[in-house]
């Protein structure tokens, strides 16, 4: 039986969008797609259908011309060598040949017409992947740590608790209509590769002394989110063990669903919620629900790798090794995904793994076979040895395919990316993401240079600019990045970075010191200083 809702007691205060959801829910739009809008066509979706499109992952894509953008849900980021086939062939015949990772480890198409989507839906479930439920107001893709299962530092394996969470979730009635979306992270990796503080509830790696034994299991941090009002996620004082971690992951999602805002949607995260009740009170609404947790034991984060892993790295099982290679701003074919899932297979263990920062690794390869597969064509532009900022640029989908964005994004940070390795010598590997709206789906809060798309007025018209912000991490120490005042124009950004890169390399204290500890150090008034210096200057006079 599915969940009544309560919080309709006060119909006054739902936002429209409430009642929508309320007349049907998300997950019926699937079945009505099947049946319906598959043989009549695009011109007869209704307006409310075509906002519960988002429940089956799917989105209309710009300019609104009847094709769509749709995302697949990829659990940790891990896939078989038959899923990314299937993904290929699902690119191949009705996405034009565009495959794009994301950066919450999904794969994402574009070109799709309502016709195809009955076919796509059971190509994907055929080969046990959905796309159901990776938008809409419900429990998205489980982001977690790549490596899972292969890591030399993770605590334990979280792949199974990542399926057992999400088969809980996907199409569960009683969690398909949360205020808004909804994201989970769970990873036991040490540095952070699941990016915890960004998500609504995230389990991070901890060790707890109990009777006098030790367990592995789970802190918990609720409340993250970026957007135009980013917060970092909030800790609660409570220890997981691996087989409380659903119930803990229910009770937090119930609180949401119960007693999240649905008044204003642009109010209506998480997020939210937490900053007004705080930890103490969140955690005394969770133990209501779900009984007494252990207070917190000893945090095994030590640090962030932002979830890149360019190179060849020994695995925790010996002499095996996994190779990460840079996929430029998260973009490859149908031809590309099909090559790598042949290597997995003749070379590795018949998985490929998919990164949050857009990038791929596949794993399982012994020490005999590395230098064989490193020989293979693909690697000339899917390398595993990338230039320094082409390896840490991560791009949103921008205005080509975005209703949202105002900015073409995934050209332009490939061409910055290009310019930098060109004209600026620097061993740091600066993280620079790109965003063409405030929702920032391309996480440029986090990165120690971020850019937003913005549209300035000029003599020959309006021309597509960029916002600078600086000094974001997650981790221990975790901080958002501070906006710079300056608007850019796009065609100046890779010249202005430049100038920003060489500031930093300049005046830092050694080379170790990173730009993140740079920016903290100088303070973000000192790089207001010289990007107004610079705007000022002939760098940008053209």
């Amino acid at each position: 039986m599915a969940y009544e809702p309560i919080w309709t007691a006060n119909p006054d205060k739902l936002n429209k969008f409430e009642f929508v959801k309320l007349e049907k829910d998300g997950l019926d739009v699937i079945r009505t797609i099947i049946e319906k809008y598959a043989v009549e066509g695009f011109d007869s979706i209704p307006a409310d259908d075509m906002d519960r499109f988002k429940w089956a992952g799917v989105y209309q894509q710009k300019p609104k011309d009847g094709h769509f953008m749709m995302r697949v849900r990829i659990n940790t980021g891990i896939m078989t060598t038959a899923q990314a086939r299937a993904l290929a062939d699902i690119a191949r015949l009705y996405g034009r040949d565009l495959v794009d990772v994301t950066t919450r480890q999904a794969i994402q198409f574009h070109w799709l017409t309502v016709e195809s989507l009955p076919d796509i839906f059971q190509r994907l479930e055929d080969v046990g992947l959905y796309s159901y439920e990776a938008c809409g107001d419900c429990p998205r893709t489980i982001v977690g740590s790549p490596l899972a299962g292969i890591d030399p530092h993770e605590l334990m394996d979280t792949t199974e608790l990542v399926e057992e969470i999400n088969s809980f979730f996907l199409m569960n009635r009683d969690f398909s209509n949360l205020p808004r979306k909804y994201k989970i992270s769970i990873s036991s990796n040490r540095y952070n590769n699941a990016n915890a503080e960004i998500n609504d509830l995230a389990l991070t790696p901890a060790v707890k002394v109990i009777d006098g034994e030790e367990v592995i299991g789970f802190h918990a941090m609720v409340g993250g989110g970026l957007s135009a009002k980013p917060h970092l996620a909030q800790s609660l004082d409570i220890f997981i063990r691996p087989e409380d971690a659903l119930k803990v992951a229910v009770g937090v999602t119930t609180i949401f669903r119960d007693n999240g805002y649905r008044e204003k949607r642009h109010h209506a995260r998480l997020k939210f919620l937490v900053a007004d009740w705080g930890p103490d009170k969140f955690k005394e609404k969770l133990v209501e629900l779900v009984g007494e947790l252990p207070s917190r034991g000893e945090d095994k984060t030590i640090g962030w790798q932002a979830a890149y892993f360019d190179g060849v790295h020994p695995q925790r099982q010996e002499g095996l090794n996994y190779v990460g290679l840079n996929v430029p701003v998260g973009r490859l074919n149908a031809s590309e995904l099909v090559q790598l899932a042949d290597l997995s297979d003749n070379y590795g263990d018949g998985k490929i793994r998919t990164t949050m920062s857009q990038n791929i690794i596949l794993s399982g390869v012994p020490n005999h076979q590395v230098e064989e597969l490193l020989k293979a064509p693909i690697f000339q532009r899917l390398t595993p040895t990338p230039k320094h900022f082409m390896s840490r640029t991560v791009s949103c989908t921008g205005n080509e395919f975005c209703n949202l964005a105002v900015v073409e994004t995934k050209q332009r940070a490939k061409v910055v990316a290009e310019y930098l390795d060109e004209h600026v010598e620097l061993d740091e590997k600066v993280r620079i993401h790109f965003i063409g709206c405030p929702n920032s789906c391309g996480q440029k809060h986090i990165a120690d240079i971020g850019l937003q798309g913005a549209l300035i007025r000029t003599p020959a018209g309006m021309v597509d600019a960029f916002d600078i912000a600086v000094g974001g991490s997650l981790g221990p120490g975790a901080q958002l990045n501070k906006a710079l005042k300056g608007r850019v124009k796009g065609d100046n950004v890779g010249p202005v970075l430049a100038q920003l890169l060489l500031f930093y390399k300049n005046n830092r204290l050694s080379p170790e010191e990173s730009f993140f500890e740079y920016v903290q150090r100088v303070g973000v008034p000192a790089f207001q200083e010289k990007l107004t210096e610079i705007l000022a200057s002939e760098v940008v006079a053209s």
